[in-house]
C-alpha cells in the first residue's frame, strides 16, 4: 500500500504521550499516528449499509460497556500482535 505525506499540528503534550508509547511498544511515532489517523477514518466513514441490517445471533441481553470495551481492546491487540499495523 502505498502512503502520502501530509502534515499536521498537534499538541506537545500529545506527542509527548506518542513519542513515551512508540518507546514502551517497540514501534515508530509515524505508526502511532497513521493507526490514529486510521481509527479517525473508520470513525468518521459514511456507510453504504446500516450497522444493524442483519441480525447475529448473541447472548440475549445487551452487552456492558467494559465487555465491548475488552472486545474491542482484544481485537485491537490481535491486529497490532499480527504485525499489519492496521485495521482492515
Amino acid at each position: 500500500m502505498s502512503m502520502k505525506r501530509t502534515n499536521v499540528y498537534a499538541d506537545p503534550e500529545d506527542l509527548a504521550i506518542i513519542k513515551e508509547a512508540a518507546k514502551r511498544r517497540g514501534i515508530s511515532e509515524a505508526e502511532i499516528i497513521r493507526q490514529g489517523i486510521h481509527l479517525a477514518a473508520m470513525a468518521n466513514r459514511v456507510w453504504d449499509e446500516p450497522l444493524f441490517s442483519r441480525t447475529f445471533e448473541g447472548q440475549g441481553r445487551t452487552p456492558s460497556r467494559a465487555e465491548v470495551r475488552d472486545v474491542v481492546a482484544d481485537a485491537v491487540r490481535r491486529e497490532v500482535d499480527s504485525g499489519s499495523g492496521t485495521a482492515t
